[in-house]
């Protein structure tokens, strides 16, 4: 990186974030410039419309993009495995688990049975959100994805969604550590969620003074989030001169290991 883009990067970082959003600008050579937008999948109805600024950006990009295109009204979630009934998959202290943390939801087990674990913890997480109000209709990636397309603006996936479940069908046991990390830290979960909503409705963190809890495992964590961004910082940094916006989980953005550290 040249000692213009260093110091520009500094400035950034030093004065903390620029927009009342989540996001990191990254200046990298060869006139390459990025702006990343801390995402959320699910958002609440005052998170809509975009800031008028960040639907400005999305017109002077030269693309759009996300981790995948989810525009469309296709489910990922076709052809996959069935599997034996939980009672043959998990310890009796799991079941039980489960099984109230369901009732809690007003879910009914049955409708998991046979399902891969990894989708049980996917759709508690769903409904989790959903009773924080949260609904994916009012999703920050989905949002941009549609202002995008009202602008004809080229959308670029980083991995899509039949990659996405690849990956979730390839972690061991078929998930069970997500299932048990999403039971053992639901309430964190939950404040995590609210954080997230607060750096749209209220205030964006500062880029270098992010404390995320902890809701994965460190093997599942590196899976998740090390792994991909890694992964995404090659597309980004392999792509052409222009001017990008990059929506990804805002997860992914802030910590240690985040895509906007690597990418520096």
């Amino acid at each position: 990186m040249s000692l213009f883009n260093r110091l520009k990067t500094w400035w950034h970082t030093l004065r903390g974030n620029a927009y009342p959003w989540p996001a990191i600008d990254i200046s990298l050579p060869g006139g390459r410039e990025f702006h990343l937008v801390g995402s959320i999948h699910m958002g609440t109805q005052n998170m809509s419309p975009l800031p008028p600024q960040l639907r400005q950006k999305i017109q002077q990009a030269d693309a759009l993009i996300v981790e995948a295109n989810i525009a469309g009204d296709e489910t990922p979630f076709h052809d996959l495995p069935v599997f034996p009934p939980l009672e043959e998959r998990l310890s009796e202290p799991q079941l039980a688990q489960l099984n109230n943390k369901a009732g809690e939801l007003g879910l009914s087990l049955s409708l998991f049975s046979t399902q891969p674990l990894w989708q049980i913890a996917m759709a508690l997480q769903a409904t989790q959100a959903q009773q924080l109000g949260l609904r994916p209709e009012y999703g920050i990636d989905l949002q941009l994805i549609q202002a995008a397309q009202a602008e004809q603006i080229r959308i670029v996936e980083l991995e899509g969604a039949a990659r996405q479940i690849a990956l979730l069908c390839e972690l061991p046991d078929n998930g069970m550590a997500l299932l048990d990390d999403t039971l053992t830290h639901w309430h964190t979960n939950a404040r995590l969620l609210q954080m997230m909503i607060s750096w749209w409705l209220e205030h964006p963190p500062a880029a270098h003074d992010v404390k995320l809890p902890n809701t994965f495992s460190e093997g599942l964590y590196d899976v998740l989030m090390h792994q991909r961004n890694r992964a995404w910082r090659d597309v980004l940094c392999a792509l052409p001169a222009g001017r990008y916006v990059v929506a990804v989980g805002a997860l992914h953005l802030y910590g240690e290991g985040s895509l906007a550290e690597i990418m520096r």
